[in-house]
C-alpha cells in the first residue's frame, strides 16, 4: 500500500502568498493532502486556501505551537511536511524530504542556513540569533545541527504522535530540535534554497520578544533534559564561592589565633550546603530525565508497531 503524506500549513495573515504556497504543494506532491490551519487570520487567509484546494481547519489558540500542536493531533499521515504558508520555502524540496522519512529518518530537517539564507533575509539580528542559538544546543547536545529554528520539516508518524508539543509560539521549533537531540531520533539535514517573503508580505516575528521566548525555552528545556550538567554546575560555583570564604576566614584565624568574621564563616558554610544541594538535586533529576528517555523509546516502538500492523491489515 502507498504510503500517505500531508502536507501542514500553519497560517496567520498569509492571504497574499498562502495560494501559491498550495500551488506549489500539488505540483510537487500531487498525491499529498494539503491541510491549512487558519489561526485566527483577519484576513481571507482561508478562503484563498479553500480556493487553492486545500483542507482548511480553524485553530483558536493563538500562537504557531499551539496549531502545530492541533495538526499533530488530528492529522493521521505515513508522512508529514510542514512549512510556512509565506512562500520562503521551496516546495519542489518536499519530495527529496519524504523520501527520507520513507528511508526511516524520523525528522528531516530543510536547512536554510547552508544555502541562502544569510543572504535572502534582510533581518540581521535573526541571523546573529540563529548562530547564536545554534552554537550553544550544539555545544551542550555534543551535536551538529545547522538549522535549529527552521520551519521545514519533514516526520514520521511515530515521531508526530509521541513528541509532547508544550510551546505556544515560534519557539516550538527550537523545542522540536532540543527535543530530537535529547531522545537521539533519526535526524537529516537537507539544504534548501531559502528566499525572503515576497514585497508586501509582513513577517510575525517579533525580533526581540519571540528572541526571548525561543531564549526562554532553550533554558527551560536544559533545565529539563540536562539536569545535572544544569543543577550540578550551578552546585559547583556555589559550592567554589562558599570554599573560597571559608578558606579566607581560615587563614585570619591561622594568623590571628581567632574568628574574627562568624557572619562570613556562617554564610559559607550555608552556601556549601546549598551547592551540594543542588548537586544531588542534578543527579536525581538526571536519572528520572533518563528513565524518561527509557519511556519515549517504549513509546516510540509502540506506535511503530501498531502503524506497522494497521499497514499489513489494509494490504
Amino acid at each position: 500500500m502507498k504510503a500517505t503524506t500531508a502536507v501542514l500549513l500553519p497560517c496567520y495573515n498569509e492571504e497574499q502568498t498562502i495560494g501559491k504556497v498550495i500551488s506549489d504543494f500539488h505540483a510537487a506532491l500531487p498525491e499529498a493532502d494539503i491541510y491549512v490551519y487558519d489561526n485566527n487570520s483577519t484576513d481571507r487567509t482561508a478562503q484563498k486556501a479553500k480556493e487553492a484546494g486545500a483542507i482548511v481547519r480553524q485553530e483558536p489558540r493563538q500562537g504557531k505551537g499551539n496549531v502545530i500542536r492541533a495538526m499533530f493531533e488530528d492529522i493521521d499521515a505515513n508522512v508529514y511536511v510542514m512549512a510556512d504558508g509565506d512562500d520562503t520555502y521551496p516546495a519542489d524540496a518536499a519530495p527529496a524530504m519524504v523520501q527520507k522519512v520513507l528511508d526511516g529518518y524520523d525528522m528531516v530537517i530543510g536547512d536554510r542556513l547552508s544555502s541562502t539564507y544569510f543572504q535572502e533575509n534582510k533581518r540581521p539580528f535573526h541571523n546573529i540569533g540563529n548562530r547564536v542559538v545554534r552554537g550553544f544546543i550544539n555545544s551542550l547536545f555534543n551535536a551538529h545541527v545547522t538549522d535549529i529554528m527552521t520551519g521545514y520539516r519533514a516526520f514520521s508518524f511515530t515521531y508526530v504522535k509521541t513528541y509532547p508539543i508544550l510551546s505556544k509560539g515560534f519557539e516550538v521549533e527550537t523545542e522540536m530540535t532540543i527535543h530530537s537531540l535529547d531522545k537521539n531520533v533519526r535526524l537529516y539535514e537537507m539544504p534548501i534554497q531559502y528566499r525572503d517573503r515576497p514585497e508586501g508580505s509582513v513577517s510575525k516575528l517579533d525580533t526581540v520578544g519571540d528572541g526571548l521566548k525561543v531564549l526562554s525555552t532553550i533554558f527551560r528545556m536544559i533545565r529539563e533534559y540536562r539536569p545535572l550538567p544544569f543543577f550540578g554546575g550551578l552546585g559547583a560555583v556555589i559550592d567554589i564561592t562558599g570554599i573560597a570564604l571559608v578558606i579566607s576566614v581560615l587563614i585570619d584565624f591561622w594568623n590571628t589565633g581567632a574568628v574574627a568574621r562568624f557572619p562570613t564563616l556562617i554564610g559559607s558554610v550555608l552556601l556549601i550546603l546549598v551547592g551540594l544541594l543542588s548537586i544531588v538535586t542534578g543527579i536525581i533529576l538526571d536519572v528520572i530525565a533518563k528513565n524518561d528517555r527509557k519511556s519515549y523509546i517504549t513509546n516510540s516502538n509502540i506506535f511503530s508497531y501498531l502503524k506497522r500492523a494497521e499497514l499489513s491489515d489494509k494490504e
